[in-house]
């Protein structure tokens, strides 16, 4: 049975500090920031005019970017809003911590976008974060309201225009966003992100040749007088592999992805599609990381949190796999996968705490019965095991039927008792 990995209908252009970022969330930094900021950190000035940050203020940001780095948002969180305190004319602090409470699902991130371009009215990273975490939402009309405001007071802004271009995407305008990218290029050729809007947009609309023309440009240009334009880009590398993997091309998918995490610590879906891989190939271990690192960035991710169970089942540890699929069915009744991966699990591991042998088979019956309901009747020329997993269920709970009963005590014959004549 193949590994489920993450479906990604919709990928989200969040831009961080004029770089682009990932499915998720924007990123508070484009660069992993030193482990130890020194008591007279700086924190400069980010594109979109914020004035920088220095002193107690400026260490309490690098803190909080360190913080985020290593997946640790409680951490990051406290320390943006230190940061925030301690230095109130400061808009850095305020989109970081929209970003981080952005991951964490909490409504309050929208606010500290819109603190932050309050603070600094052409800080263009919370600007766009602002704009697109509406778009997410379906806020699209307020979204573009918002935009072509900023577009007025700042036309010349590539940012503004590029993430206009994205909002029109994800609301399927597909015609306004092409252009709205382009005209974004003619103001800054070399503005990433509206490339990768180009791509993204043809991906969204299944122009998938014209995607992956468009990330060859970004990725690997077009020979020494068209040099590629940002060879390390994250996104782009993200959005290659989906293409890669829907043509089938593992291989190259598997190399897209692993350059997209290297690039990018936090890029929690190409995590998700990478341990998916590797689990197919049984490759636990590897996954591992990968999906825990997942779930500290993105806590409920579903998907990520299913393919952990998975992992943990693997390896053995029966425990910690129940509890990660026990989290899947609380949290998401209408996915058929976790039905299968428990079948599993309680087929084949010998140590469930609190079940015999016995019970463990008959979960076994019941899960893959709850699984095939699910899943519905194959059409033609699809196919699964979850019928050789049924019989060999059952097999296994006739044999120990069977055991049983020829373990069981004779019966007493008839005749007389102790106490008889």
């Amino acid at each position: 049975m193949a590994r489920v990995s993450s479906r990604v209908a919709l990928i989200w252009l969040l831009v961080a500090a004029g770089s682009a970022a990932a499915c998720g969330g924007a990123s508070p930094t484009p660069t992993t920031p030193a482990a130890k900021p020194s008591a007279a950190a700086t924190v400069e000035a980010q594109p979109g005019v914020a004035q920088p940050m220095t002193g107690a203020g400026a260490v309490s940001y690098q803190q909080g970017l360190a913080a985020y780095m290593n997946g640790d948002l409680a951490g990051a969180k406290a320390a943006f809003q230190q940061a925030a305190k301690a230095d109130p004319g400061a808009a850095q602090p305020h989109y970081s911590l929209g970003v981080v409470l952005e991951r964490l699902e909490d409504p309050g991130a929208l606010g500290e976008y819109r603190q932050a371009h309050t603070i600094s009215p052409e800080f263009e990273p919370a600007i766009v974060a602002y704009a697109l975490l509406l778009g997410k939402r379906g806020n699209f009309t307020e979204a573009e309201s918002f935009l072509q405001e900023k577009r007025g007071k700042m036309p010349k802004s590539a940012a503004v225009i590029s993430a206009l271009a994205e909002v029109k995407s994800m609301n399927r305008d597909t015609s306004a966003a092409q252009q709205l990218a382009q005209e974004a290029l003619k103001i800054n050729s070399n503005y990433r992100p509206a490339m990768v809007t180009i791509a993204r947009d043809h991906y969204r609309n299944r122009r998938l040749d014209l995607s992956l023309y468009a990330l060859q440009a970004i990725l690997d240009g077009f020979g020494d007088e068209n040099p590629p334009r940002d060879k390390d880009n994250p996104d782009a590398h993200f959005l290659r592999a989906l293409i890669l993997k829907e043509e089938g091309r593992r291989a190259a998918a598997i190399s897209e992805l692993k350059q997209a995490v290297a690039f990018r610590p936090d890029l929690v879906e190409a995590k998700v599609e990478l341990a998916a891989f590797l689990l197919e190939a049984g490759n636990a271990n590897e996954a591992q990381p990968l999906l825990e690192s997942a779930i500290r960035f993105s806590a409920n991710h579903v998907i990520a949190h299913l393919n952990l169970g998975d992992t943990y089942r693997l390896q053995g540890r029966t425990a910690d796999a129940k509890a990660q699929f026990e989290w899947v069915l609380a949290r998401d009744t209408a996915l058929a996968q976790v039905h299968y991966d428990l079948a599993l699990l309680y087929l084949f591991s010998p140590n469930l705490p609190g079940m015999d042998t016995k019970r463990q088979t008959d979960e076994a019956i019941a899960e893959i019965q709850k699984y095939q309901q699910m899943r519905g009747k194959l059409s033609a020329g699809q196919s699964d095991d979850s019928d050789e997993l049924l019989n060999r269920a059952k097999q296994k709970q006739a044999d120990l039927t069977a055991q049983a009963a020829a373990n069981e005590p004779a019966a007493a014959p008839a005749g007389k008792g102790d106490g008889g004549p």
